[in-house]
C-alpha cells in the first residue's frame, strides 16, 4: 500500500485539515493517509489545558469521516525530538510492506533545507506538496519525480486563530468539524476561565 503521512499539532484540528485530507484521498494514487498527531513539546505539555489524549481525540472525529483516513500515534512510541526523517524510517522499518509518501504544505517546502535530513527524505521517500498562500513552489532538477505538487484548495485557517477566537469567546462554527467543536466545548478546551485536569 501507497500511504501518506499527514503530520501536525493539530492543536486543533480544523476544517482545512480536513479538506485537504479529503482532497488527497479523492486525487491522488495514495491507498491510505495517516494523520501522524506529532507529541507535545515538553516545555509547552500543559500550554492551553490540552492533553496529547485531546488532540488524538479531536483528530479521530475527523478521520473517522473521511474514507482512506486514520489517525495515528505513532510518533508518541518515538523518542524526541522526533524528527520527520526518523519518523519515515521507524514507519519503513515497522511496516515493511508498505510505501510511505510524506504530505508537507508549500510553507514547509519553503524551509526545506532547515529539515534534518532533507535530502535523504526526498533520496528515500516520495514528497507530495499542497498549496499555502504566499508560498510559491519551486522542485529543483535534483528532486524531480520525487516531489510532486497536489492541486489541493487554498484553506485560510490555522489552528492559532481558532484558539484566539475559543479564548474571546467567539464562535468557531465552520471553522472545525462539528464533533470536534462538540469536544472541545465538552472538555472547556482553549479556555483561560475553566483549566482542566491534564490526567483525565
Amino acid at each position: 500500500m501507497r500511504i501518506g503521512i499527514y503530520g501536525g499539532s493539530f492543536n486543533p484540528i480544523h476544517t482545512g485539515h480536513a479538506i485537504i485530507a479529503s482532497h488527497v484521498m479523492s486525487n491522488s494514487d495514495l491507498d491510505a493517509l495517516w494523520l501522524m498527531v506529532s507529541p507535545h513539546n515538553p516545555l509547552k505539555s500543559q500550554q492551553y489545558g490540552v492533553s496529547d489524549r485531546d488532540r488524538l481525540m479531536m483528530t479521530e472525529r475527523v478521520s473517522r469521516l473521511i474514507e482512506g483516513v486514520e489517525t495515528s500515534a505513532f510518533e508518541f512510541e518515538l523518542p524526541r525530538p522526533s524528527y520527520t526523517i526518523d519518523t519515515l524510517d521507524a514507519l519503513h522499518e515497522r511496516f515493511p510492506q508498505h510505501e510511505f509518501v510524506l504530505l508537507i504544505g508549500a510553507d514547509n517546502w519553503a524551509v526545506w533545507q532547515q529539515w534534518k535530513d532533507h535530502e535523504r527524505i526526498v533520496s528515500d521517500y516520495e514528497v507530495m506538496i499542497y498549496p499555502r498562500r504566499g508560498f510559491d513552489v519551486v522542485i529543483p532538477p535534483e528532486c524531480a519525480g520525487r516531489v510532486h505538487i497536489i492541486d489541493a484548495p487554498l484553506i485560510e485557517l490555522s489552528s492559532t486563530m481558532i484558539r484566539e477566537r475559543i479564548g474571546r469567546g467567539e464562535s468557531i462554527e465552520f471553522y472545525v468539524p462539528t464533533d470536534v467543536a462538540l469536544y472541545i466545548n465538552s472538555r472547556h478546551l482553549y479556555r483561560t476561565d475553566k483549566p482542566i485536569n491534564q490526567d483525565k
